[in-house]
């Protein structure tokens, strides 16, 4: 392959989240030295949780306020630590964390846990008591973030249970997104599709927001691109797509259509230089702006998208931001993440009302049910040549979809949970990659929700991630979410964007 995922997706297993244990002298060196081991064989467990992708480092306890401060500040130099995990073995006295905590400049999950599963009936004593002091001990700490409000992720249950693991993992994945976008570029190649509202924002409040960088691009940065590509480069890649997709005739070798084939080779590969080069994760582009370009990028975004880019369509870059970042999340895990756009209804009296989501092109192949077929057709806009795009159907199950919104004052994430759903009949005649969902809890509610919200036509579609990724991700990054799911009532959804607008409250749900 000329593109191995790993180029451009990060190795997670080479990030850190660090264990960190809380106590005090109190007790005396045996019982802190069980409190130790106890952390060491936790933090061990935890490691080697299938579903914690990410590497976890035991450190010392910690008992006096200044090694709280100095642990904390050694978190937010480390470059592979993306977060931290807090466990109170024993009561942990509060005020020894303010000095760090209000430093603290990377995610924060709260394992509420103790070390035995179990209370030892027949044998229970005050020395297991005082070792054993979880259960108020985390509460004080809690207390302590709640006074400071800080976000964080609080997991409650016994650290070897796979839902507590399941639950830690997915924060780590949301951390890892997060980290990933601190030093995140998005490439704007052109500009905004005209008039369009809702994919503008503020640029430099993002950066502030959420770490990554967006500036703008001429279309003559990728032609120039473009000019140095080689013809055994498309060769080699157009033989590439022979052997991975389902050719339609006039796309194969000696085929009427062949040249378009390696036309949009071309601009696959000048898009792969542009954005090496610049050491871009994201980009977007317009098909009111294609100077330069025969057609616009069908394949060659789809394809970028499979491989990790974030992409987003007439200028998009929230977008394109948020992809990036869902993709980051989702490394590893089975089912695939696109941009997407809820295109059409279905409407039919006395039955489920259904979104088909689709776009003009670009449609990420990871959410394919079977091998793409690699297909040219005309396109109405543009007034350019005939893309060539890759089309298929996405698989039955559940889905999200997930959109950022810019609200001026603040940022919103709007996340819906959907049922990807077979399509009733063949679709000859629609030449685009799609999927069929049914939006929980119904399309009349779920809808309406959206709206009200505020949330963009271009979502990030995913069939690996779950709204929790989402509502995780939000946390660590400091924005509203609101989640639009089978509990959602429209009354109540209301009331809670009404709040939030008016005192800055952000709820989940």
């Amino acid at each position: 392959m000329l593109h191995p995922e790993s180029m451009i997706l990060p190795n997670l297993k080479q990030l850190e989240v660090w264990f960190i244990t809380g106590s005090q002298h109190l007790y005396g060196p045996e019982t802190l030295k069980q409190v130790a081991a106890d952390s060491q064989a936790i933090a061990a467990g935890l490691d080697a949780a299938a579903d914690i992708p990410v590497k976890v480092v035991f450190k010392p306890i910690v008992t006096t306020p200044e090694e709280v401060r100095n642990l904390i500040l050694a978190a937010n130099s480390a470059p592979n630590c993306i977060g931290l995990v807090a466990w109170m073995h024993t009561f942990s006295p509060a005020k020894m964390w303010i000095g760090g905590l209000t430093i603290l400049q990377k995610p924060l999950c709260h394992l509420h846990t103790q070390f035995s599963r179990e209370i030892p009936w027949s044998s229970i004593d005050m020395d297991f008591m005082n070792l054993n002091q979880s259960a108020h001990g985390g509460r004080e700490f809690g207390f302590m973030v709640s006074r400071l409000r800080m976000n964080r992720k609080v997991v409650v249950g016994h650290w070897q249970d796979s839902e507590v693991q399941r639950e830690v993992g997915v924060w780590t994945r949301a951390a890892a997104a997060r980290h990933d976008l601190q030093t995140a570029k998005i490439a704007r190649i052109g500009d905004n599709m005209r008039e369009v509202a809702v994919t503008e924002g503020n640029k430099v409040s993002a950066q502030i927001q959420f770490g990554f960088a967006v500036n703008g691009y001429g279309l003559g940065d990728v032609v120039a691109h473009q000019n140095n590509v080689a013809d055994a480069q498309i060769d080699q890649l157009c033989g590439e797509y022979d052997e991975a997709y389902v050719m339609a005739d006039s796309l194969r070798k000696g085929g009427a259509r062949r040249e378009a084939l390696r036309d949009a080779a071309r601009i696959e590969l000048a898009l792969r230089s542009f954005l090496t080069s610049g050491g871009f994760v994201g980009y977007t582009d317009t098909f009111e702006n294609l100077h330069g370009l025969k057609q616009l990028p069908g394949i060659a975004s789809q394809r970028l998208m499979a491989d990790g880019y974030g992409f987003g369509a007439e200028g998009d870059w929230k977008a394109a931001a948020l992809l990036r970042a869902a993709k980051v999340m989702a490394v590893g895990l089975p089912g695939g993440t696109s941009f997407m756009e809820d295109y059409t209804y279905h409407l039919p009296e006395g039955s489920d009302a259904l979104v088909l989501g689709s776009h003009m092109l670009e449609i990420c192949p990871t959410i394919a049910a079977g091998r793409p077929s690699c297909e040219i057709h005309p396109l109405g806009i543009g007034g350019k040549e005939d893309p060539v795009r890759l089309v298929f159907d996405a698989p039955s199950g559940p889905a999200v979809n997930a959109t950022l919104v810019d609200l001026s004052d603040r940022y919103r994430l709007v996340v819906n949970n959907v049922d990807v759903v077979s399509p009733l009949a063949p679709l000859p005649k629609l030449p685009v990659a799609r999927a069929l969902w049914k939006p929980a809890p119904d399309l009349k509610t779920a809808a309406a929700a959206w709206i009200y919200a505020g949330g963009s036509h271009h979502p990030t579609f995913s069939q690996a991630l779950t709204s929790e990724h989402f509502d995780d991700f939000a946390d660590i990054t400091g924005v509203e979410c609101v989640l639009i799911d089978s509990y959602t009532r429209l009354r109540e959804f209301k009331h809670q964007l009404r709040v939030s607008d008016s005192t800055g409250v952000f709820a989940t749900r």
